[in-house]
């Protein structure tokens, strides 16, 4: 599937903000087997004073951005062509829940796709009694690694409710399980808080997802909205395989990834630092446009 992506970030300050720097992962890459990106580019009005496009541990595209002078306004925009393959599991090849261990220690490598970098504890997830007691609890009959990482997604979706009031970018993750709501993004980090609590090697993905207008209804522009799910390592032979617990799914082709890490700091869209004395508001605007893919 073939889509047109734009995004836009602004930000207007209060007060003037001065010697501001940013960091933007905003850019969709190319996942081998997974997605090519086709076409990109990230804009930032004002220009800045200094900007590096750079790849960060994970591999992700991250701009380095800095002002050195006054700001009362920034806007951060992508536009990007993105191919999207979408590859739904086949053969289930991962080994039962009980090998998982031997299977880690096999890999030899620590390079960025490496499982080790994604079991033990994070900036914003770790394993918890609570979550390994639900987890360990949702698998009783799973015979693999995949169908653990399916029980558990698929338990969560019943037993959470999205509510996007409940918690903000900051709740932590035990306070996502405790209330049983939030948005995709205390889905994912419970999830993977879940899995890494049973063994497996389990990791962030933000992106965008599409959306499909009720019949008759035209799309909104701007509609669209960043999204987050998880990815999970099923053993040397699967590798890595996503699921979106949100929405109770093995993810494809409506899923568009832009970043992966351990957890949402890894991969937030816009982060940084600035000295200012006043309050700021901003907005996001986010359009994911399928088009005809002619290869």
């Amino acid at each position: 599937m073939l889509y047109d992506v734009s995004l836009g970030f602004s930000y207007a300050y209060r007060s003037t903000a001065n010697s501001s720097r940013h960091l933007l992962r905003l850019m969709p890459q190319t996942v081998t087997g997974r997605q090519d990106l086709v076409s990109g580019l990230v804009t930032i009005d004002p220009d800045p004073d200094y900007r590096q496009d750079v790849r960060d541990f994970f591999g992700n595209p991250l701009t380095v951005v800095a002002y050195d002078r006054p700001l009362k306004k920034v806007t951060f925009r992508l536009r990007a062509r993105v191919r999207r393959l979408g590859v739904v599991p086949g053969p289930d090849l991962s080994p039962p829940l009980s090998g998982v261990a031997r299977a880690v220690a096999g890999v030899l490598s620590i390079g960025a796709e490496a499982p080790h970098h994604f079991l033990g504890p994070s900036d914003r997830v770790r394993a918890m009694a609570e979550t390994t007691a639900y987890a360990r609890e949702a698998v009783p009959g799973a015979g693999s690694v995949w169908q653990a990482v399916q029980a558990v997604g698929m338990a969560l979706h019943r037993d959470m409710t999205f509510d996007s009031k409940a918690t903000d970018v900051d709740t932590e993750t035990a306070e996502a399980f405790r209330k049983r709501r939030g948005v995709c993004q205390d889905f994912s980090h419970v999830m993977i808080a879940c899995l890494r609590g049973l063994g497996i090697p389990a990791g962030y993905v933000s992106g965008f997802l599409r959306t499909v207008p009720p019949p008759g209804k035209e799309r909104l522009e701007g509609a669209d909205a960043m999204h987050a799910w998880v990815q999970a390592w099923c053993g040397p032979q699967m590798g890595w395989v996503e699921f979106d617990p949100t929405n109770a799914m093995a993810v494809g082709q409506d899923h568009v990834v832009v970043a992966l890490g351990r957890d949402y700091s890894d991969v937030a869209p816009v982060k940084g630092a600035l000295r200012t004395t006043g309050s700021h508001t901003s907005r996001q605007s986010v359009d994911v446009i399928p088009l005809p893919d002619q290869t």
